[in-house]
């Protein structure tokens, strides 16, 4: 039984600005198991209570997870002053849940980027602890070789003394290849690509564990995970 706030209840659904929540259950327009609630710290069962806003059933959620196809030239990010950020790239009912992103992409990485509310599910993606692989695609200048990817392979150890796990590197074309890690240090794909003479010019993520970026999800569009979609982000492909 999860006992929480009515207008709590409607703030973790980002059904409206917090400072109007109050204003609609005031309003009548609240209704919980069949009857108007005009008290916004009543207390309900988000898990059982039938609530409808103006007629219409909300379904509560403990914990949100959402996948971004990013664009290049967005922050990873919840907020900056400057730039715009991945949060800027959903609506408006999304941006109102607290979600932070799960990692980080550089700005000029595109590709797959998971939006939780969720810090122990984040935790469990980013730490090399649980070895949850990403995959990126990479355009390169120059040809990598077997040799590197044998190095790879060992365990790089980067120009500052930054030793790397053991990854994968495969060959894909002239100039362009793929990589798959279980870490995420900083710049660390560009960064073991450029320590074998290969720096990139352009990187994709394509997938986290066996969780991939669908082909019909366009850039800066975003979709909910599902329960088997979880379960993929912690299976090996």
């Amino acid at each position: 039984m999860e006992t929480i706030r009515l207008d709590k209840y409607l703030c973790d659904l980002g059904t409206a600005p917090r400072s109007e929540v109050k204003k609609l259950i005031r309003g009548g327009r609240v209704c919980v198991d069949g009857r108007a609630v005009t008290a916004p710290d009543t207390k309900i069962d988000a898990q059982s209570a039938a609530v409808t806003l103006d007629g219409e059933a909300l379904v509560w959620k403990k914990y949100h997870y959402y996948m971004l196809n990013k664009p290049a030239g967005v922050l990873t990010a919840t907020e900056d002053r400057r730039q715009k950020t991945v949060l800027d790239l959903l609506p408006p009912r999304l941006r109102r849940m607290g979600l932070f992103p799960v990692g980080r992409l550089d700005r000029d990485t595109r590709g797959l980027l998971l939006l939780t509310d969720d810090g122990d599910f984040a935790h469990r993606v980013i730490s090399p602890k649980f070895a949850v692989e990403k995959r990126y695609d990479a355009k390169v200048e120059g040809t990598p070789d077997e040799t590197d990817a044998a190095a790879f392979e060992a365990g790089l150890v980067l120009g500052d003394g930054t030793k790397c796990r053991p990854a994968r590197l495969e060959i894909t074309g002239p100039d362009s290849c793929r990589v798959t890690v279980t870490e995420g240090k900083y710049h660390q794909v560009k960064r073991m690509l450029a320590s074998r003479g290969t720096p990139v010019r352009e990187l994709k993520r394509l997938s986290i564990g066996a969780l991939s970026l669908p082909d019909d999800l366009a850039e800066g569009e975003v979709r909910e995970l599902d329960e088997e979609d979880l379960c993929r982000v912690f299976m090996d492909r």
